[in-house]
């Protein structure tokens, strides 16, 4: 039997979710949770097979989610699930140490693919993914070129953060940074992507987030 974790914060995103579970994997356990504690108190209750994680759930919304999981049970399998931009953050996750990365958008077949390969200790990234690293591994010279490369993980946050219209000190209180350390990553962010301002910002991450 399988045990499962579903973290998001939206229930009618955790229901579509377990609907899929119980219907790939039969007699599955499956468990809900909100917010980052309470994946942290279940985790704690008991072994899990599988966690599939929100990527802005409340109170992680980072990378270190995946520390605080893997802290507590090293061996469950983890499924980032997001609607943010996978061709940012997706190999950033996965480098983290999640087993796929999924955004919200996908149809029940990929997502059945994506529970179905992690589940059979492969990683998971969509193909539009896997396309963009062969794309990098024979264009070398493309990828020097593009800002969004040179980006640090917590650099790529806080733009994401900032092109979806979140302030400084709202990206601080998500982040649990000091205001004035997430001035500086946004200054970063600007000079890294050649950015005069937000328009100019977002602009800049469309046009590199889809080469060619």
């Amino acid at each position: 039997m399988k045990t499962v974790l579903i973290a998001d914060d939206h229930t009618i995103v955790r229901l579509g979710i377990l609907l899929v579970v119980k219907s790939m994997f039969l007699n599955a356990e499956v468990t809900e949770a909100e917010t980052l504690a309470q994946v942290i108190t279940q985790l704690e209750a008991k072994p899990f097979d599988l966690l599939i994680l929100d990527i802005n759930l409340q109170g992680g919304n980072n990378l270190q989610m995946i520390d605080a999981v893997r802290l507590r049970q090293p061996a469950i399998k983890i499924l980032m699930f997001s609607g943010y931009e996978e061709q940012l953050f997706a190999l950033n996750y996965i480098q983290a140490g999640a087993d796929g990365y999924l955004v919200k958008d996908s149809s029940e077949e990929e997502i059945r693919t994506a529970l179905r390969t992690v589940m059979n200790n492969e990683k998971y990234l969509s193909a539009a993914v896997k396309d963009q690293l062969i794309s990098r591994l024979h264009q070398p010279r493309a990828v020097s070129a593009n800002p969004l490369s040179v980006l640090s993980s917590r650099e790529r946050e806080v733009l994401n953060l900032l092109i979806k219209g979140s302030s400084v000190a709202k990206i601080a209180e998500m982040l649990h940074l000091q205001i004035t350390t997430v001035s500086t990553y946004k200054t970063r962010v600007f000079e890294k992507m050649g950015a005069a301002n937000l328009v100019e910002l977002i602009e800049k991450v469309k046009l590199y987030s889809h080469p060619g």
